[in-house]
């Protein structure tokens, strides 16, 4: 028997079905709160509130479709020449995806072939082809994973700075609007680390990410840099709000230095500007890597330049409103963001200094040489993070 580790588990299997009833839930109190917005005519927060939420769908939407149009003319992964996906016609694909189910299907399909691996009993596979049933799953998971990063930051990390903006300049404050907030808050920490785990684990020669303390880590490292990142945007919006202009140029920057390094996810040069402007969008909340590359000194620039900017936020708040420098809602929102960007400054050189998988076995950041490709492990290599 192989390794337990490359395995697709019921743990895995269950997991799949938590990260479905929460971007359910997600997407759902979004819409309600946007609905409810506009019923107090509130149209500016109704209409941001849905946008994000129709943004996020839609660019999943796009990449779901495309890429499952990549693995039908993928002659290793669709060897018959069929010009279905799982009985499914490329028009009736196309048309799911324009109705919006197109990741919905995606979890379908997983969790079908997963429930056939871990839950039924069969010794119809031998060793070497339960090895690629499982390799196939953890690709489908990661393609998963990898639209469900993309939802979490066009989705629920702008929903996140649009409802605490909204939330600390009104005096009162529903239960709906912190429902809100909880869902999305969980739905980015859930998305990071399943992303991270499944991205490793299905490349054979990269070591996956240990689970337990490892983990934890990485994780406090992400959510601690982004919440701080959060709420400094917020305190700048809330004292102007020309500070969308600033950081409409952070994303600015942040696509024009994914487009520098001729990122190569896509098979289509259009589908590819639409990363490069996703991955902008991401850089502008947390460090992203685009080409797997050693990025060590990039990576500290960045944390300086943003550690720089959450000082900033909070030596403007005192300087332009001083009247709050002694009140609860200052000290607990500076503490906030000082808190969380210590935590997440010390969890990432823990993490990378410690706990990464590298710092044992030393492994290419880019991993070459894979041999038959198919179209979905193309995408995990040239996604692939050290």
């Amino acid at each position: 028997m192989f390794q337990s580790d490359t395995q697709y588990s019921k743990l895995r299997w269950l997991l799949t079905i938590a990260g479905l009833i929460l971007f359910v839930s997600d997407i759902c109190t979004d819409i309600r709160l946007g609905l409810k917005y506009f019923q107090q005519m509130q149209y500016i927060w109704s209409g941001l509130t849905v946008m994000f939420v129709l943004i996020g769908l839609i660019v999943t939407q796009i990449f779901s479709y495309a890429w499952y149009r990549d693995d039908m003319s993928d002659v290793f992964q669709n060897h018959d020449g069929t010009t279905t996906i799982s009985g499914v016609s490329e028009g009736g694909l196309a048309a799911m995806h324009l109705l919006g189910l197109g990741i919905f299907f995606r979890y379908y399909q997983l969790l079908k072939k997963g429930s056939n691996v871990v839950w039924m009993r069969t010794n119809s596979y031998t060793v070497e082809e339960l090895k690629d049933v499982h390799h196939e799953l953890f690709c489908e998971a990661t393609d998963l994973s990898m639209l469900k990063l993309f939802e979490a930051f066009l989705e629920s990390v702008p929903q996140l700075l649009l409802q605490l903006y909204i939330l600390l300049g009104q005096d009162e404050c529903s239960v709906l609007q912190y429902i809100s907030l909880t869902f999305s808050f969980c739905n980015v920490a859930l998305a990071l680390v399943d992303y991270r785990r499944c991205l490793r684990r299905s490349l054979p020669q990269i070591r996956e990410m240990p689970s337990g303390l490892p983990t934890a880590i990485y994780l406090l490292y992400k959510l601690g840099t982004i919440t701080s990142h959060i709420l400094s945007y917020t305190i700048l919006l809330i004292l102007s709000t020309y500070s969308v202009i600033a950081l409409s140029f952070v994303w600015l920057v942040g696509t024009i230095w994914t487009h520098t390094l001729q990122s190569k996810f896509c098979t289509s040069k259009s589908l590819e500007f639409l990363y490069r402007a996703v991955a902008g969008v991401i850089l502008t909340f947390t460090f992203f890597n685009v080409k797997g590359q050693n990025t060590k000194v990039a990576m500290t620039i960045y944390y300086i330049f943003f550690s720089v900017v959450n000082l900033m936020a909070l030596l403007l708040l005192a300087f332009l409103k001083p009247e709050l420098q002694t009140s609860p809602f200052y000290l607990t929102l500076s503490g906030s963001i000082i808190g969380s960007s210590v935590l997440g400054l010390v969890c990432l050189v823990l993490y990378y200094a410690l706990l990464h998988p590298r710092g044992r076995r030393r492994e290419a950041d880019e991993v070459d040489g894979l041999g038959r490709e198919t179209q979905a492990t193309k995408r995990i290599r040239n996604f692939l993070q050290p």
